[in-house]
Order: C-alpha cells, then structure tokens, then sequence
C-alpha cells in the first residue's frame, strides 16, 4: 500500500500540545487546523493572548474599532510564521453565491473561515462584519509529512474542533477544555502522575 493512501486529514481539528511538549511556542497549546493536506498544514494557536487588544491592532492600520463588545479582545499570538500579519477566523458569512464576502478568506470545512484581507477589519470598525471573531498576528505552519511526524512522536493529541471554545470559552481553560474534548485532563498524560 502507497504510504498517502490513509493520510489524515486535519483540517477543522484542534491540535493538542501533549503535556511533554516543552517548546516555548506550544506548550500547552491548542492548534486549530486551518488547512492540512499531504503539501502541510497551516493553524492558528487558540490559546496564547498577546498584550495587545483589537482597539489598539485597528489603530496600527488606521482603523477605528466601531464594534462594543470587542473592546476587550485581545489578539493572540498565532504561531511563529509571519508575525506582522493578521488572521480574521469568523464565522462563515455567504454573499449569495456560496463565496466569501471577504477578499483573501479561505473557507475550512466545518462552517468557519480565515481572511487575511483588510476588507473584514473595514467591516468590524464599521460596526458591522462576522459576529464571532478571533484574530491573530501570525500562524503555525508545518511541511509535507512534519505534522504527520510529530503526532507520530507522540507531540499532539488530535480532536474534531467545537468553534465554542474558540469564540465562547476563557482563554485559562481552552487546554483544559481541549483535553476534555478527548476525555482527558492534562495530568492524566504527565510523566510524573502516580509517582509520590
């Protein structure tokens, strides 16, 4: 049998740091798949806020945030790749003709989407754009077979993505959570549980 023939698909996954991964960047992180195909894989870290809030990132591009209930968001840190740039994840939103409404947007299976373009932070400082946001400056990216290696490492746990904890859960319980998804919580995989 080819080795591709029962490669894994991850896209729409969440990728689980395993408690042993002490790689400042992931550890205890939780990686939602954006795309994942046999070329590599590109996600976004869910769960490591950075200092800076989304008044003051539509600022950096000449924007004012025009929306109340996301003066207190702040942009996480989504990975190490191409840190000056930001990433919209949002809610699917349909102009009619099954596209995006949004310029540079990359439809994931399962309902959400990733837009690099400006046109969705236009919309959010209008008042309008995706009701439930998550933005980023930067993203983790593996080559052909890295991911697939790693897991193979025993690096990350794998689980089907619930967008709740995305959008909804605090960010001090998304690993707790994640872990959950899976009917685990983090001490039950450390190398020191049972030992006195």
């Amino acid at each position: 049998m080819p080795p591709d023939s029962d490669s894994i698909n991850l896209t729409n996954h969440f990728l689980i740091a395993m408690p042993s991964l002490s790689d400042e960047l992931f550890s205890r992180s939780v990686v939602f798949m954006c795309e994942h195909s046999e070329r590599g894989a590109l996600g976004l870290v869910i769960n490591k806020p950075s200092d800076i809030l989304l008044p003051r990132l539509f600022e950096k591009v000449d924007l004012l945030m025009g929306r109340d209930d996301l003066l207190n968001v702040p942009v996480f840190q989504g990975g190490p790749v191409q840190t000056e740039r930001g990433f919209v994840l949002h809610e699917a939103i349909d102009c009619g003709d099954g596209e995006s409404v949004y310029a540079s947007t990359l439809s994931i299976l399962g309902g959400l989407e990733m837009t690099t373009s400006k046109d969705v932070l236009e919309a959010m400082a209008a008042g309008a754009g995706p009701r439930k946001v998550f933005v980023t400056l930067g993203y983790a990216s593996w080559g052909e077979g890295q991911l697939e290696s790693e897991i193979t490492e025993n690096s990350w746990l794998t689980v089907e993505a619930d967008p709740k904890l995305i959008f909804d859960a605090p960010v001090a319980e998304r690993y707790d959570r994640a872990m959950a998804l899976l009917g685990l919580q983090p001490w039950m995989l450390s190398p020191d549980a049972g030992h006195a």
